[in-house]
Parts: C-alpha cells; sequence; structure tokens
C-alpha cells in the first residue's frame, strides 16, 4: 500500500555545502531508485540542536516529503543508519490530517516565493 511519508534527516555541521547536497542527493536517489515519488524536499539549514550529538551542538536539518510503500522505509532507514554524515532521523507517515497541512504549507511557501520574486 502507498503512502505519503514525511522523513527529517540532521546532517554533521562539519560538512561542506557540496558535501551536504551529495548526501541529500544520495537518500533521494535511493528513495527513487526504489520506486518512491518525492514530492517535497526543503533544506532547513544549519540549525542548534535541542542537546549535544555526538559532541556537536548543531546539524544541517533536511525534510524529505515522499510516496512509498511500506517495505521501502526500512531499507531507507538502514541506510541513514550506514552513513556517519546522518547525525539523527525520523521518518513518519502522514495521516489525512497532515498530508493537508502538508499540502497548505507547501503552497504558502510557493505563494511567499512568488511575491519575492515579483517584488
Amino acid at each position: 500500500m502507498i503512502r505519503q511519508y514525511e522523513a527529517v534527516f540532521i546532517m554533521t555541521p562539519v560538512l561542506s555545502d557540496e558535501q551536504m547536497k551529495e548526501t541529500v542527493n544520495k537518500f533521494q536517489k535511493l528513495l527513487s531508485d526504489k520506486g518512491a515519488t518525492i514530492i517535497n524536499e526543503d533544506n532547513w539549514g544549519l540549525r542548534k540542536l535541542a542537546y549535544p550529538i555526538q559532541k556537536k551542538s548543531t546539524g544541517f536539518y533536511h525534510l524529505v516529503e515522499f510516496h512509498a510503500e511500506g517495505k521501502l522505509i526500512h531499507d531507507f532507514e538502514v541506510a541513514l543508519k550506514r552513513d556517519e554524515r546522518i547525525l539523527r532521523f525520523l521518518t513518519v507517515v502522514l495521516d489525512k490530517h497532515a498530508v493537508a497541512y502538508s499540502a497548505k504549507r507547501r503552497a504558502r511557501k510557493a505563494a511567499k516565493a512568488e511575491e519575492k520574486a515579483q517584488a
């Protein structure tokens, strides 16, 4: 059964911009190769962590929303666990309310981007 998922992962802050993009592309390619459809991806940038992880107090946050079958999630999470550039991750299945909220959030972001482009 295909469902909508949201994955947030935190990458180590010692990565360069190119290494960070390479890491994100690696996981997006993994999802695409396994049959997932990526709906949205959002780079939240460098943020302070709530508590130190591996003696690091900041990390690069990245969000990916995608449609996939449940069996893909295990392979995706194993790949995240094996990558030393990933400090933490969380993958959740979205219910109908979360899907609606996510769509509204994307629409608002698109409207803001359009507003900026016109200004």
